[in-house]
């Protein structure tokens, strides 16, 4: 009873090792499942992936709260505060972007200026 399984894969090999149309029907039936195999995890990362950023680019952020929501609402559902949208009709997922944004929008980058003075932080001797 066990020279059944040694006399199946004495007959597969051969059909992989002699150039028959059995022998590359087999060769190409492996190759096509080892592909399918190999692909469709790749495939799925990159959909899911792509299903990510487009989920995550519709969500709002509350600038009270910071509880995230679906867009198209304008007031945070867990605290009430109004979302803060722009002139597109979104909300910006960033307070600080959102007032920036609300800023000096007619100032371009290169003519504003920051001033930074420095300060010692030890004692003052």
């Amino acid at each position: 009873m066990n020279r059944f399984p040694v006399l199946l894969w004495s007959a597969l090999v051969l059909l992989l090792l002699l150039p028959t149309p059995a022998g590359r029907v087999l060769i190409n039936l492996v190759g096509g499942v080892a592909l399918v195999v190999l692909a469709l995890p790749v495939l799925l990362g990159g959909l899911g992936w792509i299903g990510w950023k487009i989920l995550q680019s519709r969500l709002t952020t509350c600038p009270a709260c910071g509880a995230a929501s679906f867009g198209g609402v304008d007031r945070c559902a867990v605290c009430g505060s109004p979302l803060d949208t722009n002139e597109a009709g979104t909300t910006a997922a960033n307070p600080w972007v959102a007032s920036a944004q609300k800023a000096d929008q007619g100032v371009p980058a290169s003519e504003a200026t920051i001033d930074v003075m420095a300060q010692d932080a030890g004692s003052d001797a």
